[in-house]
């Protein structure tokens, strides 16, 4: 396989970049459409707090969620691929300097990768 040259390179992270943006967007859009059309005329009761159900607090209830078409399960569930996009890049980054060869990035970008894994999972 023939390394990329810089110019292919980031070609190919923006357009991860920019589909990731522009998904999670359409996905919170649709997810506010749903919410507004379920929940738009009912009066909000400001004196009482009421955080996010236990349903959508876990990534497999908000996937839940999402899959019933209930309005904040796919707001939530943009919200997760807007969160997603970045890693998926440094994910990418770290495939693409091994297409370049480019070893010094290889640890410096896995580095990165451990980092936001570890800040997500464990931090």
């Amino acid at each position: 396989m023939p390394a990329w040259t810089d110019e292919q390179f980031d070609i190919v992270l923006a357009f991860i970049l920019r589909a990731g943006v522009l998904l999670s967007a359409a996905v919170v859009a649709s997810g506010g459409a749903v919410f507004l059309i379920s929940h738009g005329f009912e009066l909000p009761a400001y004196h009482v707090f009421r955080g996010e159900p236990g349903s959508l607090r876990s990534i497999r209830g908000i996937l839940d969620d999402a899959r019933r078409l209930h309005g904040r399960g796919l707001i939530q569930l943009g919200l997760l691929l807007l969160i997603a996009t970045p890693i998926a890049r440094v994910v990418f980054s770290v495939l693409g300097f091994v297409r370049q060869r480019d070893w010094l990035y290889v640890g410096i970008t896995a580095i990165v990768l451990g980092l936001l894994t570890y800040s997500l999972i464990g931090g």
